[in-house]
């Protein structure tokens, strides 16, 4: 391949300029992938769009999506038609799965070519959005703009519209209706009050004090003047913001259990299934607020606490000390005009730089003693300058958040004053860990990647997925979420959750043929068994009862000793739901020692002792369609050895080395009495049970069997796959083979 020198000179034909494109040329993953696009075209310069057209394939590529060049399709020119970013972008996604060569007309509908949305028609759609929002608009006025925007943003009839055309037809309605921006738009005259009796310092001068405890009467005395409990009328108002990147784990049932639970507590209401429904219809997005977000941004420039700066990310980190966490200094834009910073502001909008070119950067103390305040710098917009601003447009009370989240937390308060808005208090928390397992989305990813596990539901994982997929009912989450973290625990809140929820099945992991001397060989008896013993509301179901049965092999040893009670040589024990007990009186082999079959003699149960434990079975009666044959038993352990896999003095290796490769065993031939399939036809009876069925599969059926709780993972036809979810209390009194 070319050197790094000619690969940045070619990169820069695409838009790419100075140290992007240089950047670019050094990243093993990417530039081989650009430089084949680039070559494919046969061109040496491109136009914006063409440019932005050839880099998007290359950048999705190096996330790890293979993207067709389909800038190279015979006999198709894609580049032509596509007037916009938004054109390009429907040009990747649609090359993802398709050949654009096979089918231009598909490509030309998928990419809006040809479109041409009229400005009659632009006026039409914006009005028919304006009018469904009017009460909201009217109530709330610029308020509500940048949810009304994104509205008219989402219209499919909008899509291929020019989009400035679209922005001028919606300021001017809004204008029309609402007229220009008085004091009902200006958060500051709602203070008018407050700085009356004594003008605070501006946001930039006040002193820093470094880190201060969150408290109530620090935030509802700030310089904002609105307390805290005023704005949202004397309400608790908490948010669980997840960030899409990767599966929720029992960390974020945590986050859930203190937000929503802190506010359920603050404020008892009657939760209804209208309620819950209501919830979906509301969820908003940061990008429902990109307008708000801008003009505030706008405010800050203004106002002198943020500028427009050029710098790479290299430059900033060198600013701020490098490595050698050396003295920190300013940015040569620093001190640039507002006027200058509000241009280049413009033309970031305009999409006039390419992604990282230009960034938006808040005029914070660079002497600071919190790192998060040296210099708080923005992409548009960044998780930090979303996130105090997002919480104050939802009139969040409460913003509850981890630990690490500390040194955000001046920040947050900083940015909310610099734009004169309400603002929330933020409270931290500890963040929750679990031994034997790992909870970073990054580490799960080199799990999966790694092949130590199947997927990020794999059963051994501790994400809701995961959880949910090996059988655990959400009520012992929501209980463990509330306690301490060492895995022994969860699993307690599993049994208890499992012990009221779970019907009864008799089965056997590891069965071992039983035979009764003393009955008949065509002896058949139906016997009648709760599904959960002295609590009728499970109902009830019939198993027959043979001379042949299966009982599991840990509930048999030929070594007896004084402190078992289960079935031994010459040992009595009794069978769940049978009259009389059984007593060992044979063991029979096979050549290579295992054993073939246990002799038993059924007693008297008029006359018999009472046994001092009772074990499970099945029968064998191939007219009931007895045992039910379980293709596999998936039984699950902890994924790493210790408790702390990140310990290097018990791990030294590092916390790879500590998977434990025993994790999992699949174990074949298990057997489970007929009660399964009347279970598995009460299941697919429910609403839950006839949405898996209408996609080929059934998953959540849990019940008890001698050794564990047991979930159907995978059961289609005859297939039945069952996962362990948890082991069952061990009997102290049961002992081993």
């Amino acid at each position: 391949m070319a050197s790094v020198e000619d690969l940045t000179t070619k990169f820069a034909s695409l838009g790419l300029t100075g140290d992007k494109a240089k950047e670019a040329a050094g990243n093993k993953k990417l530039a081989p992938t650009l430089n084949t696009i680039v070559d494919a075209t046969g061109q040496s310069s491109f136009e914006k769009v063409d440019g932005h057209a050839a880099v998007q394939p290359g950048h999705d590529g190096y996330q790890r999506r293979r993207r067709r060049m389909w800038s190279t399709s015979p006999g198709l020119s894609p580049l032509a038609g596509l007037a916009s970013s938004e054109q390009v972008s429907a040009a990747t996604k649609f090359c993802a799965k398709n050949d654009p060569a096979a089918n231009e007309q598909a490509f030309d509908e998928a990419c809006g070519v040809g479109v041409e949305v009229s400005d009659a028609a632009i006026a039409q759609h914006v009005t028919a959005v304006i009018d469904s929002m009017k009460a909201m608009l009217v109530e709330q006025r610029y308020r509500a703009l940048g949810r009304a925007l994104g509205a008219v943003k989402k219209t499919s009839e909008l899509r291929w519209a020019n989009s400035g055309k679209v922005k001028d037809e919606f300021d001017a309605q809004v204008l029309a209706l609402l007229g220009p921006k008085d004091e009902r738009d200006d958060p500051a005259k709602l203070k008018k009050a407050a700085k009356a009796a004594k003008p605070a310092k501006n946001a930039a001068q006040q002193e820093s004090k470094g880190w201060e405890p969150a408290t109530l009467e620090s935030i509802s005395t700030s310089r904002c003047g609105l307390r805290i409990w005023r704005r949202p009328g004397g309400k608790v108002v908490t948010r669980f913001p997840p960030e899409p990147n990767g599966y929720l784990h029992i960390g974020h049932a945590k986050a859930i259990n203190v937000n929503f639970g802190y506010a359920k507590n603050a404020r008892r209401r009657a939760e209804e299934e209208e309620y819950v429904r209501s919830i979906l219809d509301m969820v908003l997005y940061s990008s429902d607020y990109f307008q708000q977000l801008y003009e505030l941004a706008v405010k800050l420039i203004e106002a002198g606490h943020a500028y427009v700066c050029h710098c790479s990310g290299e430059e900033i980190h060198q600013q701020r000390g490098g490595e050698a966490m050396g003295p920190r200094f300013a940015c040569p834009h620093r001190e640039r005009p507002v006027a200058e910073s509000l241009a280049e502001f413009q033309k970031m909008k305009d999409g006039r730089y390419a992604a990282n070119e230009a960034i938006l950067r808040m005029k914070m103390d660079l002497e600071d003693g919190n790192p998060q305040m040296w210099d708080l710098w923005c992409i548009y917009p960044t998780y930090d300058f979303t996130h105090c601003l997002c919480d104050s447009f939802e009139n969040i009370t409460h913003s509850l958040c981890t630990r690490e989240f500390t040194n955000s937390r001046q920040s947050y308060y900083w940015l909310c004053d610099a734009v004169e808005v309400y603002k929330p208090v933020q409270w931290e928390y500890g963040r929750l860990n679990i031994t034997n397992t790992v909870l970073s989305k990054r580490k799960l990813l080199k799990l999966r990647d790694d092949g130590h596990v199947t997927a990020l539901d794999d059963p051994r994982l501790y994400t809701l997925p995961a959880l949910r997929r090996r059988g655990v009912p959400p009520q012992a989450i929501n209980a463990f979420a509330n306690t301490t973290i060492d895995v022994v625990r969860l699993e307690n809140h599993i049994r208890d959750a499992l012990n009221e929820l779970a019907p009864r099945v008799m089965a056997a992991i590891s069965p071992v043929k039983v035979v009764i001397e003393n009955l008949p060989a065509d002896h058949l008896e139906m016997i009648d068994v709760l599904y959960k013993p002295r609590d009728e509301s499970f109902g009830t179901h019939k198993v027959p009862f043979t001379r042949t049965l299966y009982i599991d092999a840990s509930d048999f040893r030929e070594t007896d000793s004084a402190d078992y009670y289960r079935l031994a040589p010459n040992k009595t024990v009794g069978l769940q739901n049978v009259a009389g007990p059984i007593t060992c009186t044979d063991v029979r082999k096979n050549a290579d020692g295992s054993i073939s079959e246990i002799v038993c003699r059924l007693e008297d149960a008029a006359t018999a002792a009472k046994p001092k434990t009772y074990i499970q079975w099945v029968a064998e009666s191939p007219e009931h369609g007895s045992p039910v044959r379980l293709d596999e038993v998936r039984v699950y352990d902890a994924l790493f050895k210790h408790a702390n896999p990140y310990d290097k003095n018990e791990v030294p290796g590092g916390w790879l080395s500590d998977v434990n490769d025993k994790s999992l065993v699949v174990a074949k031939g298990a057997v489970a009495e007929v009660g399964l399939w009347d279970l598995i036809k009460r299941h697919a009876a429910t609403a839950a049970g006839k949405k898996e069925l209408a996609e080929h599969h059934v998953e959540n059926i849990r019940f008890h069997c001698p050794t564990a709780a047991i979930e159907g993972d995978d059961i289609k036809g005859t297939k039945l796959i069952m996962n362990r979810i948890v082991t069952l209390k061990e009997d102290a009194k049961k002992g081993s083979n």
